[in-house]
């Protein structure tokens, strides 16, 4: 049993919310100023996850293309490729690509959007058509005064054009 469950047996243990923890290791990693191994992420987040834990959540996060890892004499050393809303991106666009009907999806999904969130999906959609025009004909990145979004799959992407 765990220290604190034998310090409060009564105390119900909190889980973390799905891809919370992913979410955590992002952001220790996007702190950090250059690649860092899984002990620095683990002593970044407080120590009290086990370093197999650490390591297994920066492995599924390099599954999702989220980071990149290179050797580093004997183990790895791990930096982001992607922000938390880039792995939110891609997590969404994993699931809609795993639907057979993905015009159902889509329609279910904006039709119960809050008019806020409706507003900015609508702004987003008009900015990104108005790059992609601009882009087929050569034109700047850059629309009424609104920056185009990131790569095909909303994350942003780190080429200089």
């Amino acid at each position: 049993m765990a220290q604190r469950d034998r310090e409060d047996p009564h105390r119900p243990s909190r889980r973390r919310g799905q891809g919370e923890l992913e979410s955590q290791v992002l952001g220790a990693l996007r702190e950090a100023e250059a690649p860092v191994t899984a002990a620095w992420v683990q002593e970044r987040l407080g120590g009290d996850l086990a370093y197999t834990t650490v390591v297994t959540i920066l492995t599924r996060l390099l599954a999702k293309d989220a980071v990149a890892r290179e050797r580093r004499g004997r183990s790895f050393v791990w930096r982001p490729t992607a922000d938390v809303a880039g792995l939110a991106a891609l997590k969404m666009r994993r699931l809609l690509d795993g639907e057979s009907d993905r015009e159902a999806v889509l329609a279910s999904f904006v039709t119960a959007l809050p008019p806020d969130d409706e507003q900015v999906l609508r702004a987003l959609l008009e900015t990104a058509h108005a790059a992609g025009e601009a882009d087929a004909t050569g034109g700047a990145d850059v629309v009424d005064g609104a920056a185009a979004v990131g790569g095909a799959d909303g994350v942003p992407d780190d080429t200089e054009d």
